[in-house]
């Protein structure tokens, strides 16, 4: 019989593609791998994994059981806190994951209240910025995820089509400039009246739509800088050194400092939603964390 167990150690084997490595993330030791994967061969009845340099490879039978933990142990974890707590024992655990904007400003008022509210159930955080975030909910790395996409039609729908999608606000992008820029007391700009200045950057995603944007517009931005990190985006604008253009929700999250944020026309927006999966909607505190935070999103 396939245990669960079993297959939380084939997925850690399978991505990072060695037994001491899956070891290190498991908290374990080498040995204990290599014995609970001898033990999941020996259930399957077929080998799982080939060793190919010093890289373990999986076999069509691995790769096949890789592709079905995910929904596997996701199900398994919603049933284990949906009994929970229906029994009373506790009233749940949730593992959300939050690109940094969202963290800094719907998600604190969105645990506050949650603990307020239900205060047995514990929650852990980590960041990550989509897609990487959509595929950690997937593979049953997280029970929410907090995500944006911008635009909409058939392939935004499509993209995520096999989740629970809960909306939280539309957040607008805005053009950040230096106090004394020639635009800074403008009430909005178009995109091309920044063409021939050097740009900061932010995330991948938010970088493609920026591309995209200007491109629509007639340019190629000149990208003398790209960061991760909001506050990098902020302090880089602030001395002069290039305009951006960043979500709302982006800037309420750090102190613009030595800047002026002008409203872009025509309007870009992305959508923030929070998302999880069909089974682990159903588990009350999943469902509570999803409540509060579209109660966070209404008062941002």
């Amino acid at each position: 019989m396939i245990e669960a167990r079993h297959l939380r150690v084939l997925r850690a084997v399978a991505a990072t593609g060695s037994f001491s490595a899956a070891a290190r993330e498991l908290g374990c030791t080498q040995p204990a791998v290599s014995q609970q994967m001898k033990a999941l061969e020996s259930s399957a009845g077929t080998p799982l994994l080939v060793r190919t340099g010093r890289e373990m490879r999986l076999t069509q039978a691995g790769e096949a059981l890789v592709r079905h933990a995910a929904g596997i142990l996701a199900g398994l974890t919603a049933a284990e806190e949906e009994v929970a707590a229906i029994a009373g024992l506790r009233a749940g655990r949730v593992r959300l994951v939050s690109f940094p904007s969202g963290s800094s400003t719907l998600v604190p008022a969105a645990l506050a209240a949650l603990r307020a509210a239900h205060p047995g159930t514990r929650v852990s955080l980590v960041e990550a910025e989509p897609p990487r975030s959509v595929e950690m909910l997937r593979e049953g790395d997280c029970d929410v995820a907090l995500a944006f996409r911008y635009g909409g039609g058939a392939a935004a729908e499509s993209e995520w089509q096999d989740l629970v999608v809960r909306p939280l606000l539309t957040d607008r992008l805005v053009s950040l400039v230096p106090e004394g820029h020639r635009l800074a007391g403008a009430d909005s700009l178009t995109i091309g009246e920044l063409a021939d200045e050097p740009w900061i950057a932010g995330c991948p995603r938010c970088r493609r739509q920026l591309v995209d944007v200007c491109r629509t517009a007639g340019f190629a931005p000149r990208i003398d800088f790209a960061t991760d990190d909001y506050p990098a985006v902020v302090g880089l604008v602030g001395a002069g050194l290039g305009v951006a253009v960043l979500p709302e929700l982006a800037i309420a999250s750090v102190r613009p400092r030595g800047t002026r944020t002008v409203a872009v026309e025509p309007r870009v927006e992305r959508e923030i939603v929070a998302l999880t999966l069909p089974d682990l909607a159903q588990v009350p505190a999943v469902a509570a964390t999803l409540d509060q935070l579209a109660a966070a999103a209404t008062r941002a």
